[in-house]
């Protein structure tokens, strides 16, 4: 069976530990108390069961057999229907990973169905049993022990991603540190849980504003001061939700600043890059520059003396007084122009 935990509560004290949901459903009905039933992953039977008994909406069930909700407040009518995304960072992968939890509250019960080990409803369970007058209330303060639940297990997350944004903005100018990638996937993790905390601050809001309507339908009594203490606490609790989408919504915003700045920064590396190749270049094409000019000139004295050193009989100027003279200035010559012109072009 699905059932992690099973109690009947009145007046805030826990009075049965049924060991079936028949016998929960019974000692509801002859007691008059507040059946808590948690269940973590059940089947489909397990919970139609569950369902049947307490007139829980087909379509709310639905989401909790199928689960990967988002998370949101649904009003029956006769019973709340809550998902939430639990969360909680893991500091290695620099990652959030998410739970969900359903809640389905009425006037007499409440049932927790759970699709991860977060958040952990034992812990919830143990505060409220220490806290009879607030337990006394009934599903309401159920409702309120898991949305605080929820929110605290948040400031973690949000500590660890603040760590890691800190880191990012350390490595934004270290040399020959890429962390574009890394802005990038931390990014991601602060938009999965905006997308997880955020709609918290509207659903509690909507708690407290609207109030009388919403939690009507979870009250057993009609005192209308009976319930200011629990509204201080959602108050509370909603000032937290609060809290924590402002500094997720500014955890994504330094992230995108640190992204730009990274690209500016890759960008200028790069470009300096180009300009260092571009130098380089332009340095070696000198250096060819000279080498080609010195070949050349170097080339029409050698073209000459080859001719001329080739020694056939029919070279008359081989036996001309003035051939040798007149070779060595023709290379000198031609040496000197070409010297001079490369000279003019800005080649030596």
């Amino acid at each position: 069976m699905a059932i992690v935990d099973n109690g009947i509560y009145v007046d805030g004290v826990r009075t049965a530990n049924p060991g079936s949901l028949d016998e929960t459903f019974e000692l509801m009905r002859e007691r008059g108390g507040m059946g808590w039933i948690g269940l973590y992953r059940p089947g489909p039977d397990e919970l139609q069961a569950v369902a049947a008994e307490l007139g829980l909406h087909e379509l709310a069930v639905e989401d909790a057999l199928r689960g990967h909700q988002r998370p949101k407040l649904e009003q029956y009518e006769d019973h709340l229907f809550v998902v939430l995304r639990p969360a909680r960072y893991l500091d290695a992968e620099e990652e959030v990973e998410f739970g969900e939890v359903h809640v389905f509250a009425g006037r007499d019960f409440v049932v927790t169905v759970r699709h991860a080990e977060e958040p952990d409803l034992g812990r919830v369970r143990r505060r409220l049993e220490g806290e009879p007058e607030l337990l006394a209330h009934g599903p309401k303060a159920v409702l309120y022990a898991i949305l605080d639940e929820v929110v605290d297990r948040y400031a973690p997350v949000l500590a660890g991603l603040e760590n890691d944004i800190d880191e990012i903005e350390n490595q934004l100018f270290v040399e020959d540190v890429d962390a574009t990638q890394r802005i990038y996937e931390l990014s991601r993790e602060v938009l999965d849980f905006q997308r997880a905390a955020q709609p918290l601050t509207e659903m509690v809001g909507g708690l407290l504003h609207e109030g009388e309507m919403r939690l009507a339908a979870l009250s057993r009594d009609s005192g209308d001061g009976a319930d200011a203490e629990l509204h201080r606490r959602l108050r509370d609790v909603h000032d937290h939700t609060i809290r924590v989408a402002d500094r997720a919504a500014t955890f994504r915003a330094v992230l995108e600043n640190a992204l730009t700045v990274e690209s500016t920064i890759v960008a200028r590396r790069q470009n300096e890059e180009v300009r260092r190749m571009t130098e380089e270049s332009i340095r070696q094409g000198d250096q060819m520059k000279r080498i080609s000019a010195w070949a050349a000139i170097l080339f029409a004295p050698t073209l000459i003396g080859s001719i001329y050193g080739m020694n056939f009989d029919d070279m008359p100027e081989l036996d001309w007084p003035y051939g040798y003279p007149l070779s060595i200035a023709a290379m000198l010559a031609l040496g000197g122009g070409l010297y001079l012109a490369f000279k003019r072009k800005g080649w030596l």
